[in-house]
């Protein structure tokens, strides 16, 4: 396969995955955006593209109702040069990770984007939910435990109708016709439809014989996985802390953090959060010419 050469742009495709996922893997960025499924399964709505520039893998974005930007460009060694070339393309970088900052941000704007601050946690935190700080946490999973029979179930190829089934419930449930929410719908459901293909992790809760919740994410670096899609059934009490809890146990036992994504400031998502007392925190910025 050709790669494209700047300002050659290609659509992302699944074709792309081993390079792509190879320059994400040399950077071994800890930010989410840093990874091919998270930027494949999104790229309907997100009209991804990517190109080499300077050696650097750079990744475009035109998402509806915001200014297109770019991701830092990874891999390379000129990549102040290579800011200055996208931002001939786009308005402004987004997602930059501090390190990036730190080291090429002088020559232009920078500003925090709190919003996109990934929250990280340590694995056995979630896995053990010991000391008073979790007692709510186990609370809940006491009751849910008490009222209910479960049992976790690993997403594989078998499982995979009775997660769609899930998804489609969840989804008619929520009855949003926002564009972010049709974008959710078409990125779930491409991690459904590829997820072998794409190396996913993933992993289900069935509550009374019926898939009642379920989790994916992808290994991020080499001690941190991240996840990207959680979905509970409002049905149970405690079913999205066991579903965590046990995702963590499963599926991502062999990493030492979690990457559980932003809260795109909505005030919820934030305590919802925060209240799982993370190890800290992925800050990101907004790059842009200096006026």
């Amino acid at each position: 396969m050709s790669l494209p050469a700047f300002p050659e742009f290609k659509p992302l495709a699944l074709e792309d995955r081993s390079v792509v996922q190879g320059f994400f893997d040399r950077a071994a960025v800890e930010a989410c955006e840093y990874s091919f499924g998270n930027n494949f399964i999104w790229r309907h709505f997100e009209k991804t593209r990517w190109t080499i520039l300077d050696g650097n893998l750079c990744l475009v974005f035109d998402c509806p109702g915001r200014p297109p930007y770019a991701l830092a460009p990874v891999g390379g060694t000129a990549a102040a040069g290579a800011v200055r070339a996208l931002l001939d393309v786009v308005p402004r970088l987004a997602r930059v990770p501090a390190a990036f900052v730190q080291e090429h941000g002088a020559d232009f704007l920078c500003e925090p984007e709190r919003d996109e601050f990934d929250y990280v946690y340590a694995a056995a935190d979630l896995a053990d939910l010991a000391g008073k700080k979790y007692d709510g946490k186990r609370n809940r999973i006491r009751k849910f435990e008490r009222e209910h029979q479960w049992r976790y179930v690993p997403l594989d190829n078998g499982h995979l109708d009775a997660a769609r089934r899930l998804f489609e419930e969840w989804f008619a449930e929520r009855d949003d016709h926002s564009d972010m929410a049709q974008g959710q719908k078409t990125a779930i459901s491409e991690a459904l439809a590829h997820f072998r293909e794409l190396g996913l992790l993933g992993g289900a809760i069935e509550v009374d014989g019926r898939f009642a919740a379920l989790s994916i994410g992808e290994p991020l670096t080499r001690d941190t996985a991240v996840i990207h899609i959680e979905i509970v059934s409002p049905c149970c009490e405690g079913l999205a802390q066991i579903m965590n809890r046990e995702f963590v146990r499963h599926a991502l036992k062999d990493f030492a953090f979690i990457n559980r994504e932003q809260d795109l400031g909505l005030p919820g998502l934030r305590r919802a959060k925060l209240s799982y007392h993370p190890h800290h925190l992925v800050e990101k910025f907004r790059l842009e010419r200096r006026p």
